[in-house]
């Protein structure tokens, strides 16, 4: 039989055990509900974490599409560039391919220029050295003649040469005129003489061997022209005055051929 205070103390030994287990209870509920609350904290951290990854890839993204967005803008601006470097670099080769043509064009004109300058200079010095005064040796006299001067004297004797005597009249005379004060102006006189002699114009031919005499006795042609005018009065039969010529003659030049033939042409002078 259970008395009261056996039923004490068996209540008093169950009490202590009922607050145990309740302790126990507790602590392990408390524990759990910790356990909760650093999950969701982790959770939350996590998400947070997670959000600003995203929202730093999104920023990031964006980023990286706004620079290909300019490296795309800036690749069709080097393309444009390019593309109006290589038009720029197209016009100047066919802008350089016409200058190379102009310079080669250029060139063959100066070449062209230069061949006509060259000609044109070397007309030019042969007709000074045409006209221009040379020195000359006539009949043992040294003189300073132009070159039309010395043409138109070579001329007559040629003329005179091919026994044309009327045409070497008409060009000594007209040297004669042109060329008053020529170095050839005497030998031109001695030589019309001859030619009028030639045409049988002894009149004339004794005009021309006097004066030639008077204007150059000195004249290495003198004594032939004494001679020649003496042969001329003979053919006008004037004897006399044929004589007078060669006795002159004989006299002014004693020791010229045409001194020695003189003598010899008395004999024939009647």
């Amino acid at each position: 039989m259970i008395t009261l205070r056996s039923f004490a103390a068996n209540r008093a030994l169950r009490i202590p055990a009922f607050a145990l287990a309740f302790l126990l209870c507790g602590s392990a509920a408390h524990a759990g509900l910790f356990d909760d609350e650093e999950a969701r904290k982790a959770i939350i951290e996590m998400r947070n974490r997670v959000t600003a990854l995203e929202t730093q890839g999104r920023a990031r993204n964006d980023e990286l599409a706004a620079v290909n967005t300019q490296l795309v803008e800036q690749v069709a601006a080097m393309r444009r560039s390019l593309l109006e470097l290589n038009n720029q670099l197209e016009t100047l080769r066919t802008d350089l391919a016409k200058l190379r043509g102009n310079d080669e064009q250029v060139l063959r004109d100066v070449a062209d220029g230069q061949r006509r300058q060259q000609d044109l200079a070397q007309s030019v010095d042969e007709r000074l050295r045409k006209l221009e005064p040379s020195k000359v040796s006539v009949d043992n006299r040294e003189f300073v003649a132009a070159q039309d001067e010395r043409k138109a004297y070579d001329d007559a004797l040629e003329t005179i040469r091919g026994g044309d005597f009327d045409l070497a009249v008409t060009k000594l005379e007209t040297f004669g005129r042109r060329y008053p004060a020529s170095g050839f102006a005497d030998s031109a006189r001695f030589w019309l003489g001859n030619a009028q002699y030639g045409k049988r114009d002894y009149k004339d031919a004794v005009a021309s061997f006097r004066g030639f005499v008077t204007s150059a006795p000195d004249h290495p042609r003198a004594p032939e022209a004494l001679l020649a005018l003496a042969n001329s009065q003979a053919e006008m039969k004037d004897a006399a005055g044929a004589r007078r010529t060669i006795a002159e003659l004989i006299k002014a030049y004693p020791t010229s051929e045409a001194a020695k033939a003189g003598k010899q042409r008395l004999a024939s002078i009647k």
